[in-house]
């Protein structure tokens, strides 16, 4: 019954991200947005000489010396989800959308199964088996216990999924052009140490004890209240309202912290130089210095727009991966 949970879990979990992939993507550009990490490149220095000058060997031709500004693209103006979605189409094309996808493969195989198995695993120990009651107290521990050890394991997806990404909005010159969540990895631990693929890991696990437990404890709830109140019978409306409602849920619990967790994993430390956040508190501090308190919700609507649907997802093939299973 345990291992079921576990595979049932993985695959919708799967599913449903790669589903909603794009609209991910379109979140972390946005939690990315008005980031100042990098300082201004200094101005290259020419020797120029006068046009019409008529040169003669003997003689000594009068330069000047001009800081000739470098040709600096304008930065980008914040956006709504609508318009960076359209920006990323128009910039870098419709595969654009789906960059990182195998990170999110990967991060879904070890996070979300991870999560989804042992909360399931949680549920069936702690549910009174004279009442059949499953608590809202332990529904919420279950969910911090099942998105604390989810996460810590699937940390290394995670990072590489945030880095492919946010690549499209770097200069050429700064992309990291990881090929594939393989590669991410891999050049990650040669390039930056093994413990990178860590980097943001309690940020990760904070997030993932917050999603989890308001993701899943609340799902269960608003589902046991809909029936218990007999607003609807227990099908697919139930499903996708307490699905929707859920998300939100998960989505105003989580994006503060999502956002700092975007941040510093995505952050490029250079050889010799200290990094741009010495961790998620300075991370946290320079944001709202620099952009204000209502930074940490920056993507909130791409993330409620996700949440929902990925909950909707997630939860309606569960139920049908449930069926096709039932028998094994």
């Amino acid at each position: 019954m345990g291992l079921k949970g576990f595979v049932e879990g993985g695959i919708a979990s799967i599913v449903a991200g790669c589903s909603t992939h794009p609209l991910d993507l379109i979140k972390v550009r946005m939690q990315l947005q008005g980031e100042k990490l990098h300082a201004p490149n200094p101005q290259p220095v020419q020797s120029l000489r006068p046009a019409l000058a008529f040169h003669h060997p003997s003689a000594t031709v009068p330069t000047t010396t001009l800081h000739v500004p470098p040709q600096l693209t304008p930065p980008l103006r914040p956006g709504g989800p609508i318009s960076v979605g359209v920006r990323i189409f128009q910039t870098e094309g419709v595969a654009a959308l789906f960059s990182g996808v195998s990170a999110t493969v990967l991060r879904q195989t070890l996070y979300s199964t991870t999560r989804m198995g042992l909360y399931d695993v949680l549920k069936h120990k702690w549910t009174d088996p004279d009442s059949d009651q499953f608590p809202l107290l332990r529904k919420i521990s279950a969910g911090l216990i099942a998105g604390a050890v989810g996460a810590a394991v699937g940390n290394p997806a995670d990072v590489a999924m945030v880095r492919m990404q946010a690549d499209g909005r770097l200069p050429a010159a700064q992309r990291r052009n990881y090929a594939s969540v393989v590669d991410a990895i891999t050049r990650m631990s040669k390039q930056e140490g093994v413990a990178s693929l860590w980097r943001g890991s309690a940020l990760t696990v904070n997030r993932a004890m917050i999603v989890t437990a308001s993701q899943l404890a609340s799902y269960d709830q608003f589902k046991e209240m809909i029936l218990e109140k007999q607003v609807m019978n227990d099908g697919l409306g139930t499903h996708v309202t307490a699905s929707f409602a859920a998300g939100f849920v998960a989505a105003v619990a989580s994006n503060p912290v999502d956002v700092i967790k975007t941040r510093v994993m995505n952050m490029k430390v250079e050889p010799g130089a200290a990094p741009p956040y010495s961790g998620a508190v300075d991370c946290a501090i320079k944001t709202i210095k620099v952009e204000g308190p209502m930074a940490l919700y920056k993507g909130f609507i791409p993330t409620v727009c996700r949440q929902g649907p990925f909950t909707v997802v997630l939860f309606v093939t569960l139920e049908q991966v449930r069926k096709i299973l039932k028998e094994f």
